[in-house]
């Protein structure tokens, strides 16, 4: 996958961090470990830190501080049911600006095209499930 631009991961982050949260607690750096193995090794400290903080002020995420084994100690992030009510709303928001960057940009042609030919990009179904995932959860609370 070709470098995002900073613009883009700055714009993305947020939603992208609310769905890494909404599969357990983590820390900074196993996000990054993260976001790098997802294909966004451009993602530094100096954004991820910030979006997390607006994050917690925001009230979509908590913080928890652990003492370290034989080190610091780590801030571990975890996601509010105000977070997973966010996820689901933002989400939404972002699939349908997707829609309409790919119809703007003609690349829904190119997409059709690769599954004419039986190629396919998970990423919307495995979203869409855990957009399910999240609706139920939210229902159960």
């Amino acid at each position: 996958m070709p470098e995002v631009s900073s613009a883009w991961l700055r714009a993305a982050l947020p939603l992208c961090l609310l769905g890494m949260l909404e599969r357990g607690e983590s820390y900074g750096y196993a996000l990054l470990q993260e976001l790098s193995a997802a294909g966004l090794p451009n993602a530094k400290a100096a954004t991820l830190y910030p979006a997390l903080t607006r994050l917690e002020e925001e009230g979509a995420v908590d913080i928890r501080w652990s003492a370290g084994e034989g080190g610091p100690g780590r801030k571990y992030y975890s996601l509010t049911d105000a977070g997973r009510e966010r996820l689901v709303v933002e989400y939404r928001a972002w699939r349908d600006f997707d829609d309409v960057v790919t119809a703007l940009s003609g690349a829904g042609d190119r997409r059709e095209h690769r599954r004419e030919l039986g190629e396919h990009d998970g990423s919307h179904a495995e979203a869409e499930a855990r957009e399910a995932g999240v609706r139920e959860a939210g229902a159960d609370a």
